[in-house]
């Protein structure tokens, strides 16, 4: 098992947009269950969906009227308001107690059940990307992040993620590593890391294309 819900990075350069958030997951209604809200612990009712992979175990296996950890990925709708996509949920002790089970296991047995906090906290999030805006005085920060596409028929649309905190303007169009923390309905930063210039390989792969026209 995974130990641990954000995966550890494995190129220096590599985009993402990934948090734990604490909270129930309210279904819009039966017939709609993948579209809803997550409530956490001040009320804060978050626009969410659930992705498609984690339908099944969430119906079969999660009890919806208590708060868990998920796992989910950040967007902003209109720019400004979170909206958030489930893609799991982060609870190793439910799912020891599972297999221990599946597996006839007593308490005094070897396996032990991992605990479901994490050193970070509740409602961190890591950010990768490209700063492509910052106003310090207002702490405004947007982030580009590029996604892998699924396939070679369909591109990935780069997205953006809206922040609110102070990065010098000096280091725009720098590849950034955030430590954000979502606090109600925004995502602070609380740390950042300049990791190098992004690569002009696309711009420089637009231009030829055009060049051939």
């Amino acid at each position: 098992m995974q130990n641990h819900p954000i995966p550890s990075v494995t190129d220096p350069l590599q985009y993402r947009a990934i948090g734990i958030v604490r909270g129930i997951y309210k279904p819009q209604d039966d017939e709609n269950f993948t579209r809803g809200v997550l409530i956490d612990s001040k009320g804060n009712e978050i626009d969410s969906v659930v992705l498609g992979r984690v339908i099944t175990l969430i119906r079969n296996h999660v009890p919806l009227e208590k708060p868990h950890l998920w796992v989910v990925y950040p967007r902003c709708r209109n720019n400004q308001n979170l909206h958030l996509q489930i893609t799991g949920i982060w609870e190793p002790s439910t799912l020891n107690k599972d297999l221990q089970a599946k597996e006839g296991l007593n308490q005094s047995s070897t396996h032990k059940v991992e605990s479901d906090d994490l050193l970070e906290g509740d409602d961190f999030f890591s950010i990768r990307g490209e700063l492509i805006f910052t106003k310090p005085e207002e702490k405004e920060v947007v982030i580009k992040i590029r996604q892998k596409p699924r396939n070679q028929r369909k591109k990935a649309l780069p997205f953006k993620v809206n922040l609110k905190g102070e990065v010098p303007i000096n280091y725009l169009k720098q590849f950034i590593s955030l430590d954000v923390r979502r606090v109600d309905y925004q995502l602070l930063v609380e740390d950042f890391q300049i990791i190098g210039p992004v690569s002009q390989q696309t711009t420089k792969n637009k231009s030829r294309k055009n060049l051939k026209k």
